[in-house]
C-alpha cells in the first residue's frame, strides 16, 4: 500500500466485566491507545448477546479495539490467549494498515 505503514490489529470481545482486565493487557503490551465499543450485541457458543442494558452494564458485551506494530504484537496476544482459557470471549487479529505510524509507536 502506497504511504502505508503495517500493523496488527487486535479486536477483543468479552463480557463488559472482564474488559478492565483486558484494557491493562493492551497497555501492558506498549499500545498507546485502544477503542472500547460497549453494548455490542451478536450470537456464539454462549448464545445470543443483545447490545441493550438488562440489569447493569456487566451484562453486556464489549469490544475492544487496538493496533500495535507488527513486532509489539505476540506479547498481548499470548496474554489474551491466556486470559481467555478463564473468560468467555473472542479475540481476533488481522494485518492492517496506517496512515500515521508515529500514532502507535
Amino acid at each position: 500500500m502506497h504511504g502505508m505503514t503495517p500493523m496488527t490489529k487486535v479486536e477483543i470481545i468479552v463480557p463488559a466485566r472482564n474488559a478492565p482486565a483486558m484494557r491493562e493487557l493492551i497497555t501492558a503490551a506498549g499500545a498507546t491507545g485502544y477503542t472500547s465499543v460497549s453494548g455490542v450485541s451478536g450470537i456464539g457458543h454462549g448464545g445470543q448477546h443483545c447490545g441493550t442494558l438488562l440489569f447493569n452494564d456487566f451484562d453486556t458485551l464489549t469490544m475492544l479495539i487496538t493496533v500495535l506494530p507488527e513486532g509489539r504484537a505476540g506479547e498481548l496476544i499470548s496474554a489474551v490467549r491466556e486470559l481467555l482459557n478463564s473468560c468467555s470471549g473472542v479475540m481476533f487479529v488481522t494485518d492492517t494498515f496506517v496512515s500515521r505510524p508515529d500514532y502507535f509507536q
